[in-house]
């Protein structure tokens, strides 16, 4: 009898532990702005690094793949060493060898091309990879561990407004001149340095930017690829503080400023349903269509406002009157703040409630 209880205490306690890694629940969406001044917020490398935009209304695009790859450095940086908080798409690296290293730590052959094997690769690889996890990854190269759909997908951001790209000519002070086929030597260099006049040991350059837009982001969570791939409680939250705290450490030159701007809208499908099981179905499915509830937000230039050059020349708005039932709103006003639900900060200034 003993034996039993003890058995039936760590079962248990296993139980809740499991519980507690459990994937999230709820269906999410989110929103916010990013204020970008004197800067290049997405360049294009076909076309001369130009800031992105739609060639039709003009307004500026920063794509999902300059957002993801912040994101990534972010955790990388702020949970580097953690279990399960690596990141396999790194700067010149090669995937496979990450992925050739999933399918051995699961316990399979590197090469093994069976259905278990590579689904045991794809497992590991969610445990091990914070971006697989949360945004998914095409793995069925090389040693193959499949495909993963991801949970969090992030839409392009695009301007508020028509942006202005400036293409501005820059002088640089020196120049890095070589002579091709031949290896200098420090003598050389001074030797060049010394029969160049000034003019000619300066060199133009170009810097691309605009002088200010204001990009709305919208993204989206599905609890149901979330159970696929373990995306829990501790990812949503490290990716709500990667967002609000991805620029502040991506300063460059040519992002001069650029800064998300409080808070960060965040959406929570609950349920209405009075039965348990059900609401929990409705919580996972959703209770709303995402565009009625990004609609509830409206964001417009100020009518005494000819060139914006900062996110407070735009009134924002969200109407709480009309948030649909089975839905809660939330605002998270920095990257490691609690976030309010139900009503707007009470240091909030920018949004206001209509």
């Amino acid at each position: 009898t003993i034996l039993k209880e003890r058995k039936r205490v760590i079962i248990n306690f296993l139980i809740i532990i499991q519980e507690n890694k459990m994937a999230i629940k709820n269906r999410y969406e989110f929103m916010y702005y990013v204020a970008c001044t004197d800067s290049n917020p997405n360049g294009d490398p076909d076309m001369g690094n130009t800031p992105r935009m739609d060639p039709q209304t003009m307004q500026g695009y920063i794509s999902d793949v300059s957002t993801k790859r912040l994101i990534r450095n972010y955790v990388s940086m702020a949970r580097e060493g953690e279990p399960g908080m690596e990141i396999i798409v790194q700067q010149s690296t090669n995937m496979n060898r990450q992925i050739a290293r999933a399918k051995r730590e699961s316990g399979v052959d590197d090469c093994a091309k069976t259905k278990e094997a590579v689904y045991a690769g794809r497992k590991k690889a969610c445990e091990l990879f914070y971006d697989v996890r949360t945004f998914g990854a095409v793995m069925s190269t090389g040693p193959n561990a499949g495909q993963v759909r991801g949970p969090v997908q992030i839409t392009f951001g695009r301007s508020m407004d028509p942006i202005l790209p400036l293409d501005l000519s820059i002088t640089r002070m020196a120049v890095t001149d070589s002579v091709k086929g031949k290896e200098l030597k420090l003598e050389d260099y001074v030797k060049m340095e010394t029969e160049k006049s000034a003019d000619e040991l300066q060199t133009i350059g170009r810097k691309q930017l605009i002088p200010f837009g204001l990009y709305e982001i919208r993204g989206f969570i599905s609890a149901n690829l979330a159970a696929e791939t373990g995306f829990d409680d501790e990812d949503l939250q490290l990716l709500f503080e990667a967002i609000m705290n991805m620029y502040e450490h991506n300063r460059s030159s040519s992002k001069g400023e650029m800064e998300v701007v409080s808070p960060l809208i965040i959406f929570k499908h609950v349920g209405t349903d009075s039965d348990e099981k059900q609401r929990m179905r409705q919580a996972k499915l959703g209770c709303a269509p995402a565009h009625k509830l990004f609609e509830l937000v409206n964001v417009k230039k100020r009518e005494d406002v000819v060139y914006p050059r900062k996110y407070k020349d735009y009134d924002a708005r969200i109407d709480l009157k009309h948030i649909p039932t089975g839905v809660e709103v939330g605002f998270k006003e920095d990257a490691f703040s609690d976030i309010v639900w139900g009503s707007l900060p009470k240091t909030e200034e920018w949004l206001k409630n209509e």
